[in-house]
């Protein structure tokens, strides 16, 4: 079981530090971590945020598990040298296209929830997120125009089989679930939108058996807020799914809280290679003090073992533990409590 851990910046050593006595604590056969430098800390070592003996770890591993990038003191370096581009390299550079964020309100946190308490309780969704296109992976420029203003523009566009492959990940998580899915675009505008919508309704005829809707992506920003319980399975663009997860975060109470999967189309021995992180940043302004909400981070290992390694059952176990501690009122700042970061890792390790 080789895994590479790549802390990053800010919060992320301290968060996977937790994460990995999670781990330990299984005692996982065979397993081997492999470390690596990326994002700003990456930058400062060896000139790039994502250096080649970082991804050669990343490509002979079974599954990544990643911390978070981000360094205000990288903020004026050329875009491409940012600490972010090795988020976006590893899923380029891996063939991760699928990006699947749960949501889910754990018991006993209604109140954290910036939805009333009958509201936020109703929420269990997973949103699948397409990774490699949209305008986050497009042309992109400035120029100046004829009156000699500056004009920033970026291309959006996905080809069918991009969305097709996104379209079926979906479909079989819903099938996995509830059997619901809302495909989430803006046909009535977007051009790429009605293209994304016309191969979502032929991939459907594949999955009788799983209830397709469409939504716009602004009626679906008012319906997490609104109706969150409407949803089982969302999926949408890069753009889109970036907007609306981070949503569905402050709608379960803390984004502190949620963990996600990238996946491609690799499988290893067991199971689906793939890259697994916390949705939260790097949060500079607690690094270092101990301040940090692990349980995004130890979430995101409970998925890994159950994507990569078929590890349902340890997966299940760590996801229960977590919800025993916040059960107990072992919380973090972020939830308005006081328990450090090594100390929401001593009270799952405790439950597990």
């Amino acid at each position: 079981m080789k895994i590479a851990i790549f802390a990053g910046d800010g919060i992320g050593p301290e968060i996977m530090a937790q994460a990995l006595r999670v781990l330990d604590a299984l005692r996982l056969p065979g397993a081997v971590y492999l470390e690596g430098d990326v994002g700003g800390i990456a930058y400062k070592r060896h000139g790039h945020p994502l250096p080649e003996e970082t991804l050669i770890n990343a490509r002979g591993s079974d599954a990544v598990l990643f911390g978070a990038v981000g360094d205000p003191e990288c903020d004026n370096l050329e875009r491409h040298l940012r600490p972010e581009q090795a988020i976006l390299g590893l899923r380029s550079q891996l063939g991760l296209f699928a990006n699947l964020r749960p949501a889910t309100m754990f018991a006993g946190l209604e109140d954290m929830s910036s939805l009333k308490p009958e509201i936020a309780r109703q929420i269990d969704l997973l949103i699948v997120r397409e990774l490699n296109g949209d305008v986050y992976f497009g042309e992109k420029g400035t120029r100046t125009r004829d009156d000699g203003q500056r004009e920033g523009w970026d291309m959006m566009s996905y080809a069918e089989d991009e969305v097709r492959r996104i379209a079926h990940t979906a479909f079989r998580a819903a099938q996995g679930r509830q059997k619901r899915l809302t495909s989430v675009d803006k046909a009535n505008v977007l051009e790429t939108s009605q293209l994304w919508r016309d191969v979502v309704v032929e991939t459907a005829a594949d999955y009788p058996d799983v209830a397709l809707d469409h939504m716009y992506v602004d009626n679906a920003a008012m319906q997490l807020v609104r109706d969150p319980g409407r949803f089982d399975v969302i999926v949408t663009g890069n753009l889109f799914g970036d907007i609306l997860s981070d949503q569905a975060s402050m709608c379960v109470g803390s984004i502190g809280l949620l963990a996600s999967a990238s996946l491609g189309e690799r499988q290893t021995a067991h199971g689906t290679f793939g890259m697994y992180e916390p949705i939260h940043g790097t949060a500079p302004d607690i690094a270092g003090q101990g301040k940090a909400n692990p349980m995004a981070m130890i979430l995101s290992a409970a998925m890994m073992l159950r994507h990569s390694f078929g590890r349902g059952e340890d997966a299940a176990r760590i996801e229960a533990a977590v919800a025993s501690a916040l059960a107990a009122g072992v919380h973090g700042a972020d939830l308005g409590g006081r328990a450090s970061t090594q100390e929401i890792g001593d009270a799952v390790l405790e439950r597990l």
